[in-house]
């Protein structure tokens, strides 16, 4: 278990704590081919919190994967696996798939979600995050983070006994990622020798895509403007999994390197939500790197084009790629509800609520 996660891995009862290199993986439903309800379990899922992508590595991936894609194609099987179970989600950024796929999911799990608009202010800006926390714990099951900032989320699962989401901050975005790399097992059948080409910004969509391909075991390609290239600590903490799984990574700054034979080629905004000031300089360095048909055709033929939306189209996308026949954004849009489901039940898994931490412990 890394460092970071160690510091904030929250202590569970002794007969629910199961080591990570030990854990079953919720293997009563895998395979399931019975309409029935699945049955509740004890909470053996290794991983309290999902704040990075980190926290789940290669075992923790593959099973997000594999469990959103049995409850993809047998959804009433899981109708009712959490029943009574409530969420609530801080949004400091707007949102359109991010929100309607957790709330469509709980709900479709059995549970229910509110909702709290923190667009207009941050969400410890009248209290600190320990005290939110400390109430938070008491009233719901699970608490969902879309923040500006990586260290809100950080601090929220240090405080708070029950799990905490990362559902996009200025860091990572592991739910985006899981959902794309879900999109693409489902075109290709394996990823393991299949090549995701990213060009554009090396923001944090392409944190999460670097670290998931390495949990994976696949191939990644990153080409950024110099300046922009992704952060050295995700870098090397892809690698160091890479080490592991046998995942190439390559940092690039030519975007027709990047995508010459690629099986997939995906981009993201030029300027992300919190940089509207740079918008005018980055508009200046970026248009050699926008995914149009001529980029698209040094692509192997069967490359798909992928973005997590919203896209700037006649920026980082032409609409004549945007719109063809290799395009799967809607399919990434649509597995976001069946990652996001699968990660719902593997940190709430059927298991008892935590006892509330003392705030004074």
């Amino acid at each position: 278990m890394s460092q970071l996660v160690a510091a904030r891995h929250k202590s569970r009862p002794a007969d629910t704590q199961v080591p990570r290199q030990e854990s079953k993986l919720n293997s009563h439903v895998q395979g399931r081919v019975s309409a029935a309800a699945p049955e509740r379990v004890p909470q053996v899922f290794w991983c309290p919190d999902l704040v990075s992508t980190r926290d789940l590595g290669p075992s923790g991936v593959d099973a997000v994967l594999r469990l959103a894609g049995m409850m993809k194609s047998c959804p009433a099987d899981f109708r009712r696996a959490l029943t009574g179970r409530q969420i609530v989600m801080f949004f400091e950024k707007p949102s359109l798939r991010t929100r309607l796929t957790f709330e469509a999911g709980i709900v479709s799990l059995g549970g229910t979600a509110m909702f709290v608009d923190q667009t207009q202010e941050r969400l410890d800006a009248r209290e600190t995050l320990s005290d939110v926390a400390h109430n938070l714990e008491r009233w719901v099951d699970l608490i969902v983070l879309r923040t500006f900032s990586q260290q809100t989320i950080e601090g929220m699962a240090e405080h708070a006994s029950i799990p905490v989401i990362n559902a996009l901050s200025d860091v990572e975005h592991p739910c985006q990622a899981l959902a794309d790399y879900l999109t693409l097992l489902e075109r290709f059948g394996d990823v393991k020798d299949r090549c995701l080409a990213y060009v554009g910004d090396g923001n944090n969509v392409a944190h999460s895509l670097l670290l998931t391909c390495a949990c994976l075991g696949s191939q990644i390609r990153v080409a950024t403007p110099k300046g922009y290239a992704p952060s050295p600590q995700i870098v090397a903490a892809a690698r160091e999994i890479a080490g592991e799984t046998g995942a190439e990574i390559h940092l690039l700054t030519d975007p027709h390197e990047a995508v010459a034979g690629a099986d997939a080629i995906y981009t993201d905004a030029w300027t992300s939500m919190g940089q509207e000031k740079e918008e005018g300089e980055r508009a200046k360095i970026f248009p050699p790197y926008q995914v149009n048909s001529r980029l698209m055709a040094e692509a192997a033929r069967h490359a798909v084009f992928m973005h997590c939306l919203p896209a700037h189209r006649g920026l980082e996308v032409t609409d004549s790629v945007m719109d063809s026949k290799q395009s799967v954004i809607f399919e990434q849009a649509e597995n976001r509800l069946h990652v996001q489901k699968a990660i719902l039940y593997l940190l709430l898994g059927g298991g008892d609520r935590l006892p509330a931490r003392s705030a004074h412990a």
